[in-house]
C-alpha cells in the first residue's frame, strides 16, 4: 500500500491533479483489473446479501416511495431493472429505487474505521448501470470490488464523523470510481466524476440525529443517483470544482479539519490485489452494526439474569463510538422514547439490549413493531439501561489489526439485591472473527429466511444460481439478480400511496 497525504493548497500553489486524492482515487478505479478470487467471491455474497434485505423490504413505505419515482421515469431501452416491479427505467432512477430497498431495513454490510460506512450501498447504481449500458457480470464484479477498494481506503484514512458530516460523502466517490472501473473510462473522465460526486453529497449527520426519519434510507440511494449523473456529466466532457478535497476553499478545509488538514490514505500500488472488501462485514441481525455483539451478548446473558423486574440498572461500557452515536451518550431522548420511528429505535443500543435480552431473538420486523416497544416492561427495563465510554474498548475498535478489532461491549447488570452479572463480547457471532462466521451458505441462508413466502423456492434457486455464477454472466442475464416477486401484491400496496409529482 502507498501512503498518500492530503492536505489543504492555497489555489495560488495550483496542485497538480496528479497530486490531488480524487485523481489517485480514479487511478484505483481505472487500474482494476484482473480480480482477486477471494475478493470476487466476497462480492458475489455481497449481491445475495442486497437482494436479500432488498426484497425484504419492498412493502415498507420508504421503499415503495422510491420505487413510484422510479417507475414514473421509464427507459425505452434497455434501462435498468427495479427491485418489485418489471419495469425498466433509467438507471440513476433505478440506483434511486434500489438503493432505498437495500438500506431501509439496516441489514447489509459494514466496515468501520476512522468514519462509517454501507459499502454495499455502491451496488445498486452499478448494477443499474451495467444493466442499462450492456455490459457483463464480469465487468459489474471489477467495478465491485474496485468501489469497495475505494470507500474502504476513504473510511479508514478521513474521518467525517466528528465534524458532523454524513457518511455518503465517501460513497459518492466510491461509487464513481466503480462506475469508471465498470464502464473502463479513462482516468481524467473518472477523477472529474468523483470530485462532481463528492460536491454534491456533502450533508449534515442530522439524517442519523434525534428523531431519525426515513432519509436515513434515502441517502446512501441520493449518493448512488447523483454519482451516476456526475459520471453522465464527466462522460461529456464536464470538469468539476478542483481539487475538491484540498482545495482552499474544498472539502478540508471548510467541512472537516480546516486549513490545517493533514489525513493519510492508504491506497494500493499499481498491481496490488484489490482486497480491501474483504476487511468489510455482514449482519445478522436487523440493526446498527454497533449493535450486532450486543445482541449477541444480550442473547448469551439471558440464561443467566433471572426475573428481569429485579435487574436495578443495566450499563454497556463500550466504544466511543458507540455510547456517541447509538448510545445515552448522543443525549438523544428519542432514543428512551416507545412511540420513536423505527429509525431511531434501530440507533438506540438501550432499546435493542431490553428486547434482545427478554425475548432472546431479534427479528427485522417484530422486534421494532409499535406494539412491541410499547410493552410496559420493555419500557422499564429499557430506561434501566444505559452505556459508559470505556476507553480500551474505544482503543480495540480502532485497532489497526483487523483480527483484534472490536465492536462489542461490556455488560454490568446489578439486581435489586446488590448482585451483580457481567459478561463481555467483542464482535459479533456472525463477523469473520466471531462465533460464527457468515460464509456462502450463511448468506444463501439469509436470503431464503428473508424472501420466505415472497419468493417461490424456484426462484430463489434461480437467483441464487445467477448470482453464484456472476462472473460468467452475460448482459442479457444480469437480471437474474432481480428475485422474482408477486408483482401483483406490490403494485396493489403501491396504489394506497399519496401521489407526487412524477
Amino acid at each position: 500500500m502507498i501512503e498518500h497525504h492530503v492536505r489543504v493548497h492555497p489555489s495560488a500553489a495550483r496542485l497538480p491533479r496528479e497530486d490531488q486524492l480524487a485523481w489517485k482515487l480514479a487511478v484505483v478505479a481505472t487500474g482494476t483489473e484482473e480480480l482477486d478470487a477471494d475478493s470476487a467471491a466476497m462480492a458475489v455474497n455481497r449481491v445475495i446479501d442486497n437482494a436479500s434485505v432488498a426484497v425484504a423490504s419492498l412493502l415498507r413505505r420508504p421503499v415503495a416511495v422510491a420505487r413510484a419515482q422510479a417507475t414514473a421515469h421509464r427507459a425505452t431501452a434497455p434501462g435498468a431493472s427495479v427491485f418489485g416491479t418489471r419495469a425498466r427505467v433509467s438507471p440513476e432512477w433505478a440506483a434511486w429505487a434500489n438503493g432505498t430497498a437495500v438500506r431501509e431495513l439496516d441489514f447489509h454490510d459494514t466496515y468501520l474505521a476512522a468514519d462509517y460506512s454501507h459499502p454495499g450501498d455502491n451496488i445498486p447504481p452499478l448494477l443499474a448501470v451495467a444493466q442499462h449500458t450492456g455490459r457483463t457480470g464480469a465487468d459489474l464484479l471489477r467495478g465491485i470490488v474496485a468501489a469497495y477498494e475505494i470507500h474502504v481506503a476513504l473510511v479508514k484514512g478521513i474521518c467525517l464523523h466528528e465534524h458532523r458530516i454524513d457518511h455518503v460523502a465517501h460513497l459518492s466517490a466510491a461509487t464513481a470510481g466503480g462506475l469508471g472501473a465498470l464502464l473502463r473510462l479513462p482516468t481524467e473522465t473518472v477523477y472529474q466524476a468523483i470530485q462532481q460526486a463528492v460536491h454534491t453529497t456533502t450533508a449534515t449527520r442530522q439524517s442519523r440525529k434525534g428523531e431519525i426519519s426515513s432519509w436515513k434510507a434515502y441517502a446512501p440511494a441520493f449518493a448512488g443517483k447523483a454519482a451516476i449523473e456526475a459520471v453522465d456529466r464527466a462522460m461529456r466532457g464536464e470538469t468539476s470544482p478542483s481539487p475538491i478535497y484540498e482545495g482552499e476553499d474544498g472539502f478540508l478545509a471548510w467541512m472537516l479539519n480546516g486549513p490545517e488538514s493533514d489525513y493519510t490514505v492508504l491506497l494500493p500500488e499499481p498491481g496490488e490485489p484489490r482486497r480491501a472488501i474483504l476487511d468489510t462485514y455482514t449482519k445478522e441481525h436487523s440493526a446498527e452494526y454497533q449493535a450486532q455483539a450486543i445482541i449477541d451478548l444480550a442473547r448469551r446473558l439471558r440464561e443467566k439474569t433471572g426475573p428481569l423486574d429485579k435487574v436495578r440498572s443495566i450499563v454497556l461500557h463500550t466504544s466511543h463510538h458507540t455510547h456517541n452515536v447509538i448510545g445515552s451518550g448522543a443525549n438523544d431522548p428519542q432514543k428512551y422514547d416507545p412511540s420513536a420511528s423505527r429509525e431511531t429505535l434501530d440507533h438506540s443500543v438501550p432499546y435493542i439490549f431490553a428486547v434482545a435480552l427478554e425475548d432472546g431473538t431479534w427479528h427485522h420486523e417484530r422486534s421494532y413493531a409499535p406494539e412491541r416497544a410499547a410493552r410496559p416492561e420493555t419500557v422499564e427495563l429499557w430506561r434501566k439501561i444505559t452505556t459508559v465510554e470505556d476507553p480500551e474498548w474505544t482503543r480495540r475498535y480502532h485497532d489497526p489489526d483487523p483480527d483484534r478489532r472490536a465492536f462489542g461491549g461490556r455488560a454490568v447488570i446489578t439486581l435489586d439485591d446488590g448482585s451483580v452479572i457481567e459478561d463481555e463480547l467483542a464482535v459479533a457471532d456472525a463477523h469473520p472473527a466471531g462465533a460464527r462466521p457468515f460464509e456462502r451458505p450463511a448468506y444463501a441462508g439469509k436470503f431464503r429466511t428473508l424472501t420466505e413466502g415472497i419468493v417461490t423456492p424456484a426462484s430463489q434457486d434461480a437467483f441464487l444460481n445467477a448470482a453464484e455464477h456472476l462472473a460468467e454472466l452475460s448482459a442479457d442475464d444480469l437480471g437474474g439478480l432481480f428475485p422474482a416477486v408477486d408483482t401483483e401484491t406490490v403494485a396493489a400496496y403501491d396504489a394506497r400511496l399519496p401521489k407526487g409529482l412524477f
